[in-house]
């Protein structure tokens, strides 16, 4: 079973212009999105059949609860905050709930310019 995998991303370099950060390597990515959600807002509460699903959290912090399809018996809530890397597989049910103002990068290995990401994503 593929997991859930959140890691705080560390700067790759840094010097007296700024941070680089590396986010994801050799992964196809067929569409970013930028997210924002007010205090108390909660998204996603589905899964995708195929779409790998990545979230990378820019600003603010929340809970990301988490439920395997093919292990209806595991059930986890992580603690997410900026600087965190949300990696989700596909058949993981998804719910992220912002505790104050949050902002993250929506990466999916699917595009949306199509019906193809609406009908891999099963809401719960």
């Amino acid at each position: 079973m593929n997991k859930v995998t959140i890691k705080h991303i560390e700067p790759a370099f840094e010097d007296n212009r700024g941070e680089i950060l590396d986010l994801l390597d050799d992964e196809e990515i067929m569409h970013v999105g930028l997210i924002t959600s007010e205090s108390g807002a909660i998204r996603g509460n589905h899964y995708h059949e195929v779409t790998k699903q990545f979230n990378y959290i820019i600003k603010g912090s929340g809970l990301l609860k988490i439920r395997y399809l093919d292990n209806a018996n595991v059930e986890e809530t992580f603690n997410i905050k900026e600087g965190d890397f949300i990696s989700i597989p596909p058949r993981v049910i998804h719910t992220i709930i912002a505790e104050e103002y949050l902002e993250f990068l929506d990466l999916n290995t699917l595009s949306r310019s199509d019906d193809g990401y609406e009908k891999d994503t099963i809401r719960v």
